[in-house]
């Protein structure tokens, strides 16, 4: 029998994890003669019963395991390493607010086995119900990146997906800090095919996503897939020094004509603080690819422990051997 491995990350989602527990039961329960689960929900430093209510999971339901952090270290930390802890034949990553559909999972499963692909990936046709403006800004994200970087993404692309253990293990493979799991998936290649569903509402609580969050999400994609904003600040600058001796023949010309050296200060200053505010633009843009070098060398750990269900098995199993011994 197969096992499926589910990697469910948490943050502040106590209203939302037993709507989903319920949801998920009855897809176990669908594929129960073909499969086995472990549903590995990540506690990403949730300050709510978020853990309190994952606990009492997995003391009621075995299948049931979880990671706690030390505090939050974003989607990305918990999603690695729930994969790190999956143990599965397959290995599927989902949000616990259902706006990732659990219905899927059987239609996913049976393409995998069925067919020849490595994994199976969802994408929203439809946007219904969010903000018009987020909508946009979410579609230019994907035309924006998918023309500068050799990754494609796929618009409307979700994290939800089930993949096949190698592929699980190839997006393992790639164990950097700063981490972009739509591009990391599409960039280790492998047969996908593409499930399609309209937009869901979340179950309960709000969205952790705001637009400053969203926004710093995708220019760490951005800078983890494509240096074209480098070669830009390149050109951009190339093209100012053209410019600039353009002008100065042309300064120089005037000044022989007419003589009148002095007119036109104001769009001299205005010229000035144009290309001071590119130059910094540019010098940001380095800053931004700089940054990102100096969190890779540092080498941190991506995400820190600080209780897990196996850590609690154990220390189960030790407390059973003094008993016995005594």
């Amino acid at each position: 029998m197969d096992r499926i491995s589910v990697v469910i990350p948490c943050w502040n989602e106590e209203d939302a994890i037993p709507i989903y527990y319920a949801e998920m039961s009855q897809v176990m329960k669908t594929l129960g003669q073909e499969a086995d689960f472990e549903l590995i929900f990540v506690d990403d430093g949730s300050t709510d019963k978020t853990l309190k209510i994952i606990k009492g999971l997995n003391e009621k339901d075995p299948c049931c395991k979880y990671l706690s952090f030390s505090r939050n270290f974003g989607k990305e930390a918990a999603i690695y390493a729930g994969l790190k802890a999956a143990e599965g034949d397959y290995v599927a990553v989902m949000d616990v607010d259902l706006q990732d559909p659990p219905r899927l999972l059987p239609e996913m499963y049976h393409i995998l086995r069925e067919e020849d692909y490595d994994s199976v990936a969802t994408k929203r046709s439809t946007r219904t119900g969010e903000p018009k403006i987020r909508s946009l800004l979410s579609k230019s994200f994907y035309k924006f990146i998918n023309k500068i970087s050799r990754t494609e993404i796929v618009n409307g692309a979700r994290d939800y997906r089930l993949m096949n253990r190698k592929m699980a293990d190839a997006v393992l493979a790639l164990s950097e800090y700063n981490r972009f799991s739509k591009g990391i998936f599409e960039w280790v290649g492998f047969r996908t095919k593409w499930l399609e569903f309209e937009n869901v509402e979340r179950s309960a609580g709000k969205t952790k996503w705001s637009l400053k969050k969203l926004f710093c999400y995708s220019v760490e994609g951005i800078t983890g897939f494509s240096v074209a904003p480098l070669s830009l600040a390149s050109i951009v600058g190339l093209l100012f020094c053209m410019l600039s001796f353009l002008l100065i023949l042309l300064i120089v010309i005037r000044t022989l004509i007419w003589g009148d050296p002095v007119s036109g200060w104001p769009s001299l200053a205005c010229i000035i603080f144009m290309v001071s505010g590119v130059q910094l633009l540019c010098t940001g843009i380095v800053g931004q690819y700089l940054s990102k070098a100096y969190l890779e060398i540092k080498h941190r750990p991506i995400f820190i422990l600080k209780d897990s269900s196996e850590e609690r098995k154990e220390k189960g199993n030790e407390n059973k051997d003094i008993e016995s011994g005594k």
